[in-house]
């Protein structure tokens, strides 16, 4: 299957990727998760990866984030070949160019809101007087400025997911992943967590939502549908959905 470019951007796609594939070996049997695909994401994008359980948009994702190697095939990420990174260069793609947001959340259960959204900071080598700065304004930016010294016991499920986006923007990375981001919240905190995606999105972000939602695919600018390790569609809107 051939890649769709945006011919809007003509700067490149931020996410390269040709015939990459991912085979699992367990032993006896080999598990084609992922068979060959073509992946094309321009920067600024908005789109949903959908797909029943099995289709292999978990094992998209992973490879997406950089957290799994592919089995075969080419993945540039921004220009460059992801097969040529050395470990290091990997931990710091995973901590400042792609931000994840787990349907789980993730979150340390002993640390506030505040320490939540400082790790990658920390990790990154960041001063104190920037990361607390850094910290109050992603706060802020997620409706949680008075929630910055609760503990995850201490907050719903909504308010815990905008804590891990908060996180998982704190180094201003390139792309946003989420797997599931609503899977564990109600309908209400649900439609908060995509109305934030979608204001992430109109400020620039390069959002790649992993959903069983139809509703919420039809909220985004592209869709790609995988079955059985494939992309089977890849679908443009013409406009973008504000509903």
């Amino acid at each position: 299957m051939s890649s769709q470019t945006n011919p809007t951007n003509p700067t490149g796609p931020i996410i390269a990727m040709s015939d990459v594939t991912k085979v699992y070996n367990t032993g006896k049997v080999d598990v084609h998760a992922l068979r060959p695909t073509d992946l094309c994401v321009d920067a600024g994008e908005l789109i949903a990866i959908v797909g029943p359980s099995g289709s292999g948009k978990s094992t998209l994702m992973n490879l997406i984030g950089c957290l799994d190697h592919a089995s075969g095939g080419s993945y540039e990420l921004e220009g460059r070949s992801v097969a040529s990174f050395d470990p290091d260069e990997l931990a710091d793609v995973r901590n400042r160019k792609i931000g994840f947001v787990f349907q789980n959340f993730n979150l340390l259960p002993y640390a506030t809101a505040e320490e939540n959204v400082e790790l990658p900071m920390i990790f990154a080598g960041e001063s104190a007087k920037k990361r607390k700065r850094r910290v109050t304004e992603l706060l802020e930016q997620v409706g949680l400025a008075d929630r910055s010294e609760h503990r995850p016991s201490e907050m719903s499920g909504g308010q815990m997911q905008r804590v891990a986006i908060a996180r998982a923007l704190a180094n201003r990375p390139s792309i946003l992943l989420a797997d599931e981001p609503t899977g564990n919240l109600d309908t209400a905190s649900g439609e908060e967590i995509i109305e934030l995606f979608k204001n992430l999105h109109r400020e620039g972000h390069t959002v790649l939502l992993v959903t069983h939602n139809p509703d919420i695919a039809e909220r985004t600018d592209r869709t790609i549908v995988l079955r059985d390790g494939q992309i089977k569609e890849d679908a443009r809107r013409q406009y973008r959905f504000e509903g």
